[in-house]
Formats: C-alpha cells, sequence, structure tokens
C-alpha cells in the first residue's frame, strides 16, 4: 500500500470518531497536507507533514505508517510522530482552558421554568 485517503487516515488513526468527521474536517479547511488544505480524497504518503485542528487542540505530525484499518489506541499511536512543538502548544492551551473554567463557573442546576422562558424571548421567541 503506498497512499491512502487523507480521511481513511485520520479515522485509522484515532483523531475523529467517524470518517464523515474526518471528511467534513477536510470540507472546513482543518486539515493541511504538506501546508497545502487537503480535501478528503486526498492521499497521504509515509514521511508526509499534516496540520489538524480537532476538538483536541491543534496536531502538528509526521505520517509514519499507513493505514484503512481502525484498531485500538496503541496501534493507532504507532502511525504517527507528533512534533514537540505541537505537544507542548496543544498542552500549554488546555492548561489556559483549564483555567479559564475557575472564573466562569458552570450554573448550578437546570434553568426553571421562569427561565426557560426569559431564554426564548431573549433569543427572539414567542
Amino acid at each position: 500500500m503506498n497512499s491512502v485517503r487523507i480521511d481513511k487516515w485520520l479515522w485509522a488513526a484515532r483523531f475523529f470518531k467517524t470518517r464523515a468527521m474526518a471528511a467534513r474536517a477536510c470540507e472546513l479547511g482543518r486539515i493541511f497536507s504538506n501546508g497545502i488544505e487537503a480535501k478528503p480524497a486526498r492521499e497521504v504518503r509515509a514521511g508526509d507533514e499534516l496540520r489538524i485542528r480537532n476538538d483536541s487542540g491543534e496536531f502538528q505530525i509526521e505520517v509514519l505508517e499507513l493505514s484503512v484499518m481502525r484498531g485500538p489506541a496503541s496501534v493507532a499511536q504507532k502511525l504517527y510522530h507528533e512534533s514537540e512543538a505541537s505537544r507542548e502548544a496543544r498542552l500549554k492551551a488546555a492548561e489556559e482552558a483549564r483555567a479559564m473554567r475557575e472564573y466562569a463557573p458552570a450554573p448550578v442546576g437546570r434553568p426553571t421554568k421562569r427561565d426557560r422562558r426569559r431564554i426564548i424571548r431573549f433569543r427572539g421567541g414567542a
């Protein structure tokens, strides 16, 4: 196997839960292959540099192996190598997000009927 569709590889490497989500990320411009915005059908080869933005953060990785089958996480991690700069930036962003949560506490419970009516009115409802 010389190359694999990028959406299949992203799914097999466990960056996205489904192949459809990986394809959607490509369509939204969240995946770059060797500096070029990637479409879902773009071919990935060993040695390619990918930049991936998903819910977990932004990854800059090098493709080490190809796979079209989704396996356990331990196998998926062997498909790529993440750069140290990328790993540090993701950890720093996660730490900042954790710190911000302390200043904006979550609501105590569900909104009351009165609160829901106010929310609906605020959003322009009846």
